[in-house]
């Protein structure tokens, strides 16, 4: 019987298909390449790659531009009202392919998912290929600078503004007024904590990630750092954890 093992190539690209195949949204030819995720049509469409935030923006770029400049695609999505820059969210499909853009730069760990997806199965697909790049330590993945140590908090905070992976324990999970806190030190001013908003804690719930759940589990939370005290990162989707392995 033929594995995915022996056709991993396979089996990632019905795997992505599956995860990502949204409504049409329209086709056209790449003329250039704006920035790191987003490009213009022939026609002067711009097109922003949902679904992925940017690791590496010079090589993110140069690959979009390898791989899109002169070529046709078609664009997908469940959503495509523009962005307030005048750009089109979409999936964007080489003629020919069931694997979406995107999937190639986080192969080559040149972007990271991000958790704005609410399709679950595309979510999974994405990270799927975040996960290879990760494996192989390909493009920003060489160096172990990408995912921030939760007792670094002074190497987290240098990141304000960005979008970041954080890994680490959860030492204890404390709620303030309509704010629970997942703390991963001791020191609440200093050290970095994720927060959950009262009124989204019922979808993580719902997901079996109640916050409580999460005290002395290792888990990796990706977002924007902010600066409140010590460095926080807001969680407000479920996406945006993962549980790893053990206790």
């Amino acid at each position: 019987m033929t594995t995915c093992a022996a056709l991993i190539g396979v089996c990632n690209d019905r795997a992505t298909a599956a995860g990502c195949n949204f409504e049409m949204q329209g086709e056209g030819r790449v003329a250039a390449v704006i920035d790191a995720r987003s490009f213009r049509l022939d026609d002067d469409r711009e097109v922003k790659l949902a679904g992925i935030e940017v690791a590496d923006r010079v090589k993110a770029a140069a690959t979009l531009s390898a791989l899109l400049v002169g070529r046709d695609v078609s664009l997908r999505g469940n959503d495509d009202t523009p962005d307030r820059y005048g750009r089109q969210p979409a999936y964007a499909f080489l003629a020919g392919s069931e694997t979406p853009v995107q999937s190639e730069l986080l192969r080559q760990g040149f972007a990271l998912v991000s958790p704005a997806i609410a399709d679950r199965d595309c979510a999974a697909a994405l990270m799927a290929a975040e996960a290879e790049a990760r494996a192989a330590r390909s493009g920003t993945w060489a160096t172990s600078t990408v995912i921030k140590n939760a007792e670094s908090p002074g190497d987290i905070l240098a990141g304000i503004g960005r979008f970041t992976v954080v890994e680490g324990r959860v030492l204890s999970v404390r709620q303030a007024g309509s704010m629970t806190y997942l703390n991963f030190g001791r020191n609440w001013t200093q050290d970095f904590a994720a927060t959950i908003s009262k009124r989204i804690v019922p979808a993580f719930e719902a997901a079996g990630l109640a916050p409580k759940s999460l005290e002395n589990r290792r888990i990796r939370v990706r977002g924007w750092v902010e600066a409140r005290r010590g460095p926080r990162i807001e969680l407000l989707r479920v996406g945006q954890i993962e549980v790893l392995g053990g206790n």
